[in-house]
C-alpha cells in the first residue's frame, strides 16, 4: 500500500490550496478515504471522509463549508480542495483509511 500526498505549501489567510493523494497497492475504489491533520504541538484531527464511490462526504465542523473532498477512482486519487484558509489550518495533512494505512503527509502553512 502506498499513499503519496502533494499540493501543500505556503498560502496567505483567505487563500486556497488543493491537496492530492495518489494511491497504489490496494483497491482504492473499495475504500472510504479520509483526511486528517496535525497542527504543530497538537494531536491528530479528523478533517474529512468520503465514501468509496465519492457520492457522500463528511467534514469536521472546523472546515465545513470551506473544504471539499473528492476522488477520482479511475485515477486512484483523492483530493481536498481547501478554500478560505485560516491560520489554524497550518498543519501536516495526511490521507488514508481508518482500515489502517496512511501517507506521509504534506505540509500546509497558512501565514501572511
Amino acid at each position: 500500500v502506498q499513499l503519496v500526498e502533494s499540493g501543500g505549501g505556503l498560502v496567505q489567510p483567505g487563500g486556497s490550496l488543493r491537496l492530492s493523494c495518489a494511491a497504489s497497492g490496494f483497491t482504492f475504489s473499495s475504500y472510504y478515504m479520509s483526511w486528517v491533520r496535525q497542527a504543530p504541538g497538537k494531536g491528530l484531527e479528523w478533517v474529512s471522509e468520503i465514501n468509496s464511490g465519492g457520492g457522500s462526504t463528511y467534514y469536521a465542523d472546523s472546515v465545513k463549508g470551506r473544504f471539499t473532498a473528492s476522488r477520482d477512482n479511475a485515477k486512484n486519487t483523492l483530493y481536498l480542495q481547501m478554500n478560505s484558509l485560516e491560520t489554524g489550518g497550518t498543519a501536516l495533512y495526511f490521507c488514508g483509511s481508518f482500515q489502517g494505512f496512511w501517507g506521509q503527509g504534506t505540509q500546509v502553512t497558512v501565514s501572511s
